[in-house]
């Protein structure tokens, strides 16, 4: 298979001069746990005792990793990424609200962001995490097989119908729709939810996605458990397909708990069950539909090499390549400007609401290792090639 990920002038062909720099810079500061630590810590403070912080915050690191604060905000970077062929998935990133009020709100925002991107070819995917629509404790309580009180279960119903509602729409709006994994304790209840889905809108094809968290060791288990239901009563499996975002969580639980941890042993061990996922959907892709997250050059051959392999075409809709925005740049632009699906997680909100998603970005990118010196060495590159070429 060709090596494509180091043509960092495709990498970065959006990027201007100054947002070169602007991201050498931030990859610097992540790069250094002790400073991501302290600058958290900061920024929080900062924000919760409402300093005048919002507009550094914008200009730095919220535009790199941010389309805007608002979907019409995001609309020119949209546009800009769609020119090289890099889709994007509109991603409301406002985490941590619990009340019924903000559960309306968030799926009124998939909705609208379902009608968008029926007007938009850059958008092809909506998305929404399971506690955007319903309390966490709540998902925690069925999935720990416990029976709800009747004012839980009138509770329970109107997440269910918020989930309906939005599939719904998905499905009549042809527009696929990513439904997040979360933590593992209230992962069970949200599975079986979005099964319930595929089950009434995939019929013809994959339009709801659920999420497997490979460094998690039972993932693969349960995708074989529900491909044997989708072949029984026929219906479609979408899947996204990621390795993970809250190990460090994961790991205190099981251990503070006496529980053996969901997390597999070792990095390897995780990038092996993300490759026998993919591998695995791919030997079944006549029923199967795929979004590969990751920011994993390997894994990202890999399944190039199978497509090959098995004569699937690189636009082939059912399978689909996905990073994060302001990361992994030298995948995303090289993948499509060699005629791969591609779409960019492009995350937006009002910029104090979104911080927290944006910190769990920078405590990610210190615990993977390897990620940010990765950036680091090919930013580098293509501003030696640009000082070169000047």
């Amino acid at each position: 298979m060709e090596k494509i990920f180091d043509n960092t002038q495709n990498a970065f062909i959006l990027k201007s001069d100054t947002e070169l720099d602007r991201a050498h810079f931030l990859f610097k500061l992540i790069d250094s746990q002790p400073l991501v630590r302290i600058g958290t810590a900061v920024t929080n403070f900062a924000l919760k005792a409402n300093l005048p912080v919002e507009s550094l915050i914008r200009a730095t690191v919220f535009d790199h990793f941010c389309g805007g604060v608002s979907e019409d905000d995001c609309i020119p970077v949209v546009d800009k990424m769609y020119t090289k062929g890099v889709s994007s998935v509109l991603d409301y990133s406002v985490e941590g609200k619990e009340e019924e009020s903000a559960f309306d709100d968030a799926m009124n925002k998939t909705l609208k962001i379902i009608k968008f991107a029926k007007e938009k070819k850059a958008i092809p995917f909506a998305v929404f995490k399971p506690t955007g629509f319903g309390r966490f404790e709540l998902y925690q309580k069925l999935g720990e097989g416990k029976t709800l009180e009747a004012d839980e279960q009138e509770e329970w119903n109107r997440v269910i119908a918020r989930f309906d509602a939005v599939c719904k729409s998905a499905h009549e709006n042809d527009i696929a729709l990513l439904i997040d994994g979360e933590e593992s304790w209230m992962q069970d209840a949200a599975d079986n939810l979005v099964a319930d889905m595929m089950r009434k809108y995939n019929k013809e094809k994959a339009i709801v996605y659920n999420t497997l968290q490979m460094y998690r060791w039972d993932r693969l288990d349960y995708l074989k458990k529900l491909h044997a239901q989708a072949e029984a009563e026929g219906f479609h499996i979408g899947m996204k397909l990621v390795r993970g975002a809250y190990m460090e969580k994961e790991n205190k639980r099981a251990e503070e708990l006496g529980y053996k941890s969901p997390i597999c042993v070792s990095k390897q061990a995780t990038d092996y069950n993300f490759d026998d996922a993919v591998a695995y959907m791919m030997e079944h892709i006549e029923k199967m539909a795929i979004f590969a997250g990751t920011h994993n050059e390997d894994s990202s051959y890999k399944l190039m090499e199978l497509m090959s392999h098995k004569g699937i075409a690189k636009n082939d809709f059912r399978v689909w390549f996905g990073q994060l925005y302001g990361m992994s740049d030298n995948i995303s632009y090289n993948l499509a400007a060699h005629g791969y699906n591609v779409a960019k997680y492009l995350p937006f909100g009002p910029v104090k609401d979104v911080m927290p998603y944006l910190i769990r970005r920078a405590e990610e990118n210190t615990s993977v290792a390897g990620q940010t010196s990765r950036e680091l060495t090919l930013i580098k590159k293509e501003r030696n090639r640009r000082k070169g070429r000047a």
